[in-house]
């Protein structure tokens, strides 16, 4: 699959299968995220991997709208030393890609946000000093994922403005 394809295909996938990933599907998606672009090369993330169906559940409490990282086969737990705008932004970059990458080998992906961090660090182990925001959840689809609704997006020639507003 082309990466346009991938990005006008991509669903959220919030059920999964009981089909398991293999580990190197698991690393080739990882890796796909380290590549992503960061401001200066700093790569400011930090993965940890989770396939503890306990601490999928209990993670899946640390957000409003993260049930379904109980769900998943296994969860990416983005860290970082820093929550500024910028690194926010790489993190996005690196989720992204690894979210593309994931589609294209027919394993789906939601994201979810941490509200309680300070839960999720006591969960994983993570130190106090660093930063645990957001998680995605992978899996095969439980379901075949629907097609996109007819007016799902905004138009192009809303969101574009030309050399100034």
């Amino acid at each position: 699959m082309d990466a346009n394809k991938a990005i006008r295909t991509k669903r959220a996938v919030r059920q999964f299968s009981n089909r398991e990933v293999s580990r190197e599907d698991i690393l080739s998606i990882l890796d796909s995220g380290r590549r992503a672009q960061s401001s200066k090369n700093s790569q400011p993330w930090y993965f940890i991997v989770v396939q503890d169906r306990a601490k999928l559940k209990a993670l899946s409490e640390t957000g409003n709208f993260a049930q379904h990282l109980a769900g998943a086969t296994f969860a990416v737990v983005f860290v970082s030393q820093d929550n500024t705008p910028w690194i926010n932004f790489d993190l996005g970059q690196s989720a992204a890609y690894m979210q593309l990458a994931a589609w294209t080998m027919g394993i789906g992906s939601c994201l979810a946000n941490i509200y309680r961090p300070d839960d999720a660090r006591h969960i994983l182990g993570i130190p106090p000093e660093l930063n645990c925001m957001v998680a995605i959840s992978f899996g095969y689809p439980a379901a075949e994922p629907a097609p996109a609704k007819r007016g799902g997006r905004k138009p192009l020639e809303d969101l574009v403005r030309w050399d100034q507003w």
